[in-house]
């Protein structure tokens, strides 16, 4: 019998992240963009699913991340990724939104949201540009963290600690010591955006701890990462397929005439239609006619 997928419980869906995270295996996501491309992710075999703001502000508002969405946009676009798929889901949180008196709206709506994590960074402006780097004083961001672990309405929902000190200011020391910072106080996942497979190695030996990354350019086989990294987030990798097949889908469909030459891009209509649930839905119509 064909059944709807479950509304995904905060605590439900942290477990099913948690058991997904393997000792010396770097469990890596491929970033989806929206809910389809999630749902894809998930077809493929990937045990967790992650939406994040870039890939959020490029599908949803064909817009660059630099800070301009809301939160009720990123809560909006990760509860229909959610709301797809039945793996865990990690979001992004950006910089949570509020000081911490008004954090807890924050973790609130990503909890209700459906998902398992979010993360909450110090980088504090000029995301992906040329423009000045700075992060976020770290006892402003501290106190964002403990009002984020109070607000929780299930201690099991996961808050991760993202800091780019490593790459926003390519300085490591500051990165330590803002990941002891963090640990100390109970974080259990740690972002260290910006590392590599060797300077995570060496930063857990000092502060253990759960490690989050997102795939460093100088590493050129994800196996590297194990040992280093628990989770390793490839936030562009569904988004940069799609814009680099679509665009060479698009330009064949412009200067051919030809169904032999733009069929070759095209998925069958009937498997696009069987991921998306036409036959559960004739099933469950059937049932009631």
């Amino acid at each position: 019998m064909t059944t709807l997928l479950p509304v995904a419980q905060p605590g439900n869906a942290a477990a099913a992240l948690r058991n997904a995270v393997k000792e010396n295996h770097a469990l890596v996501i491929p970033g989806a963009y929206d809910a389809f491309s999630a749902k894809l992710v998930e077809s493929a075999g990937f045990d967790a699913v992650y939406v994040g703001s870039y890939a959020t502000a490029a599908a949803a508002y064909g817009m660059p991340d630099v800070g301009s969405l809301t939160l009720d946009q990123l809560v909006d676009h990760a509860r229909k990724v959610a709301s797809a798929v039945s793996a865990p889901v990690i979001a992004d949180a950006e910089g949570g939104f509020f000081e911490p008196g008004s954090i807890w709206r924050t973790v609130r709506e990503f909890e209700r949201a459906g998902v398992a994590a979010i993360h909450i960074e110090d980088h504090a402006g000029g995301k992906h540009t040329n423009l000045p780097q700075r992060l976020i004083p770290l006892d402003q961001m501290l106190a964002r963290l403990r009002a984020a672990l109070d607000a929780r309405s299930s201690p099991d929902f996961i808050i991760m600690a993202r800091t780019d000190a490593m790459w926003a200011t390519h300085d490591e020391e500051e990165a330590i010591r803002r990941i002891k910072a963090f640990a100390e106080i109970g974080i259990e996942y740690i972002f260290a955006n910006g590392a590599t497979p060797e300077t995570l190695r060496r930063i857990r030996k000092t502060v253990p701890a759960k490690y989050v990354t997102i795939n460093h350019p100088a590493v050129r086989d994800r196996n590297e990462w194990n040992g280093a990294a628990d989770i390793v987030l490839d936030y562009g990798f569904c988004l940069q397929a799609a814009a680099k097949s679509l665009t060479a889908a698009l330009s064949a469909y412009r200067t051919s005439s030809s169904f032999e030459t733009t069929n070759a891009y095209l998925e069958p209509a009937e498997v696009l239609e069987e991921r998306l649930g036409y036959d559960a839905f004739t099933e469950r119509a059937n049932r009631y006619i």
